[in-house]
């Protein structure tokens, strides 16, 4: 027995108005009432949706449907497809189809013909009341009558026509045509066509800009994610006995530096995880560190406006550069030149000479605190952050903006530079962004870290952390913005839950060791899980339904 179950549906209430059913059975009879009372039930007791949900729920069947096929193009039918590409010669290139043939003709035996008109009269078959090409016989000129003083031009023999075209001089509008005319050969292959004649010596890109209508257009594609192995705690290093706000790992890669709210900065062994140096001097938070990669120094800045430069080999604070108004919130060092930048609280980041101690720029042009600043060899040299929710990009040379970016919505804590690409990344509340240089082009949004991010850190693999307030951290694929892996490690015994945030992270020089300075406290080491790999750990990923964002 079969039963067939229509179903109408109200457009603006989306809810079932008629239910009817037929009923057939095997004999062959139609009964339109032999439904049972049961049959009726099931029938009757119909899920209420709205249209909306119905369609998305079809829209996502679909995706499900398909989603294996993502990206692939149907099989190209040769006949349907010979068929079209004829058609759209006819279309798009009938009026200049002949011109291969004259250019031949030219080429084969016709170069002794001048292209002056002094040339043209003399031309075997055209005789000399032609004064003007044509195939049509016409009046003088448009919306001019005929008299009986117009001299008629009587219909050319093709010939003729062709002859008169040759000996013509090379008007533009013929360069192009015949620069057209080139790529016809490549157009009628591609057709199934025999190739007509093509001019020797002109190269088939030539016509490249006028067929690219006909080539086949390749698919939006959704680029698969790389397989990045996770990342897993292996060593928390206490001894701070405040926030562990800023942190820095020396260019030889033996030890690294931390910056806390007890006002001292501390040297760790990398390896061991033992310290190594304490230094005072500060009297409020230190809120960055930066070790020179050029010289034996150690620059450090707080919330006490105070940015100090440290002999390494004597241990003990040689420069002071004075000028910021209020806390200083970060500092750069530039990587070929003596530079260093500093932002602050006053709205500005400085520019100084290592060496003289002097003010070279003041950048004046955020509204707001100076949250982040760093630095590169290339143009734009300088890049800051800021809580006026705006990046800028500045020209280090005149001490002025070069560009400004406004796409985020709230305070920018963080910006972090690829070691490899010329692109770079922002960590603001609504998402993290990233973008292009020099001129600072949108390419994607990395949604999903809900959080106030407060640092952000890459290595060459495509590898980008991003570390928030409320403790957690997240690891994302560069390239595609795949987030592959959520972290939230536990707080150190003894410390409130509440005092779960990431101030800062970097990868050691090797990149092969994730350092985080916590507010527990503490500095938290991970390195990869090498017994990982893309069977035990694979990717979760699907394409998603395009949905296009302009910011």
């Amino acid at each position: 027995m079969l039963v067939i179950v229509f179903r109408l549906w109200s457009v603006t209430s989306g809810q079932v108005c008629v239910g009817a059913a037929l009923h057939f059975r095997t004999r062959g009879l139609w009964s339109p009432g032999g439904m049972s009372q049961r049959e009726w039930g099931v029938v009757a007791d119909v899920q209420k949706h709205s249209v909306h949900t119905l369609v998305f729920r079809s829209l996502k069947r679909t995706h499900d449907m398909f989603v294996a096929d993502n990206a692939k193009t149907a099989p190209i039918d040769e006949v349907s497809h010979k068929l079209k590409m004829s058609v759209k010669l006819r279309t798009e290139y009938g009026p200049v189809l002949h011109l291969p043939t004259l250019r031949e003709n030219r080429e084969k035996g016709l170069m002794a013909i001048g292209d002056s008109y002094e040339h043209y009269p003399s031309i075997q078959g055209l005789e000399s009341d032609y004064m003007v090409t044509g195939t049509h016989p016409y009046p003088s000129g448009p919306g001019v009558a005929l008299t009986a003083d117009t001299q008629i031009q009587r219909m050319p023999s093709e010939s003729a026509a062709q002859s008169l075209a040759l000996a013509l001089p090379p008007s533009q509008a013929r360069q192009d045509a015949h620069r057209t005319a080139a790529g016809i050969g490549d157009i009628y292959r591609h057709a199934g066509h025999p190739e007509r004649s093509q001019p020797p010596g002109l190269s088939m890109e030539s016509g490249g800009m006028k067929n690219s209508a006909l080539m086949a257009k390749k698919a939006p594609t959704m680029p698969k994610p790389q397989w990045h192995p996770p990342w897993k705690l292996y060593r928390v290093i206490s001894g701070h006995l405040g926030w562990v706000r800023c942190i820095a790992v020396e260019p030889g890669n033996q030890w690294f530096v931390t910056g806390s709210a007890d006002r001292t900065i501390k040297i760790w062994d990398l390896a061991s995880g033992k310290l190594k140096l304490s230094l005072t001097g500060h009297i409020s938070t230190v809120r960055g560190v930066i070790v020179s990669a050029r010289s034996p120094y150690l620059f450090s800045c707080g919330e006490d406006k105070q940015v100090k430069c440290w002999d390494l080999e004597y241990n003990k604070v040689i420069r002071h550069y004075h000028g910021h108004l209020s806390a200083v919130y970060g500092l750069d060092l530039h990587p070929t030149i003596d530079v260093l930048v500093t932002c602050s609280r006053d709205s500005t980041a400085r520019v100084w000479d290592i060496r003289t101690k002097a003010g070279v720029h003041t950048l004046v042009g955020h509204t707001n605190a100076v949250a982040t600043v760093r630095c590169q060899g290339a143009e734009p040299q300088i890049i800051t952050g800021s809580h006026d929710t705006t990046i800028r990009l500045w020209d280090m040379v005149g001490g002025k903006t070069r560009v400004t970016l406004t796409n985020h919505k709230k305070s920018v804590r963080a910006v972090v530079l690829h070691p490899r690409q010329y692109t770079f990344a922002s960590g603001s509340p609504d998402n993290i962004k990233q973008w292009k240089f020099p001129d600072g082009n949108f390419i994607q949004n990395l949604s999903g870290h809900n959080a106030i991010i407060n640092t952000l850190a890459v290595n060459s693999d495509g590898v980008l952390v991003s570390g928030a307030d409320n403790g957690t951290m997240h690891l994302w694929d560069w390239r595609t913005g795949y987030n592959f892996q959520r972290i939230h490690a536990a707080v150190q015994p003894g410390s409130l839950d509440s005092e779960s945030g990431i101030f800062a992270c970097t990868f050691d020089q090797s990149e092969s060791r994730l350092i985080t300075a916590e507010a527990d406290k503490t500095v938290k080491v991970y390195r990869e899980d090498d017994t990982a790999t893309e069977e035990t750990h694979p990717i979760n990923w699907k394409p998603e339904i395009i949905k296009r964002k302009r910011f």
